[in-house]
């Protein structure tokens, strides 16, 4: 048996026999172990139902991701096209310009991201629904690679525009904040405690980052910043920018839409894969301990 089970065993076996009700206990006892990444020995009883239980459980892609992967390397390339050789300098900017391509669609699919964190959080704290807090979990590490590549391209633009790399800027201060909520939100959800615990504690993280969001957004209207005003509408009309350029843009926004979904899909499909892998080993545990019992 298993040296993480023989406590567990011990407490819900009479006699010989285990108590009816083991197999809940068993279930926490055994998540537990779980997080901290405890195994079976290979060839174990656990090992051999594991691998029978999880059979076919081996990819995150289909035909529909193959295909959204491709127009996404597309989408890439037309944006890597118009953004770098056909979109002419700015008048102003010059060749910096060319950074907003990458910099303004990722912001929005962050904030897109961070969106589906907090609504996926808000549907398991009320439902209790693990299908939401997968897809809290994954939007989460998505926002987070692109809220990253925000702050990167934002300092390369920066450099040129403004003299330095850095400045505490309204803007760059609050989405420096909301990059590290979604850090503090995958590294209690990544804890090495109990599974339901973690989870929910991320969930109310989760919670946090909309309101953040709304934050950043908002900054360079509520403060003087020295971050540039809305790009594409001008109090709430007209274009600033327009022609190639803003085609540019869309192009940009097109592409990096397609890389989002995809990574999105692959990410919680990933999450997914990993949750059944870890029931069916409890299912597997479970079952392991009934046939125990019956032998003793």
């Amino acid at each position: 048996m298993h040296p993480c089970l023989r406590g567990s065993a011990q407490r819900f076996a009479v006699g010989g026999l285990a108590v009816g009700r083991a197999d809940e206990h068993l279930r926490i006892a055994l998540r537990r172990g779980r997080d901290l990444r405890l195994r079976s020995p290979p060839g174990g009883i656990l090992t051999t139902q594991l691998d029978a239980a999880t059979e076919g459980l081996d990819s995150t892609g289909s035909r529909a991701t193959r295909v959204l992967g491709v127009l996404a390397i597309f989408g890439l390339a037309a944006l890597a096209l118009f953004g770098l050789v056909l979109s002419p300098p700015d008048a102003s900017q010059g060749e910096v310009v060319r950074i907003l391509y990458v910099h303004v669609p990722s912001a929005t699919f962050a904030y897109i991201g961070c969106f589906l964190t907090t609504i996926g959080s808000a549907m398991f704290l009320w439902r209790g629904s693990s299908w939401w807090e997968l897809v809290a979990y994954a939007s989460a590490e998505i926002a987070t690679v692109f809220t990253a590549i925000v702050l990167v391209t934002g300092m390369i633009w920066g450099r040129p525009t403004w003299g330095v790399y850095w400045v505490w800027d309204a803007r760059l201060t609050s989405t420096s904040m909301l990059l590290l909520l979604l850090l503090g939100y995958l590294a209690v959800r990544r804890l090495p405690a109990d599974h339901d615990v973690r989870t929910k504690r991320a969930a109310i993280i989760g919670l946090l980052l909309v309101p953040n969001v709304i934050i950043v957004r908002q900054s360079v209207q509520w403060w003087r910043t020295l971050h540039q005003k809305p790009t594409l509408l001008a109090n709430g009309v007209g274009a600033k920018i327009e022609g190639l350029m803003l085609f540019s843009l869309f192009v940009g926004f097109i592409a990096i839409g397609l890389v989002f979904a995809w990574l999105l899909i692959h990410r919680f499909r990933l999450a997914w894969l990993e949750d059944q892998l870890d029931d069916a080993g409890l299912d597997a545990a479970i079952a392991e301990r009934r046939a125990e019992g019956d032998v003793s």
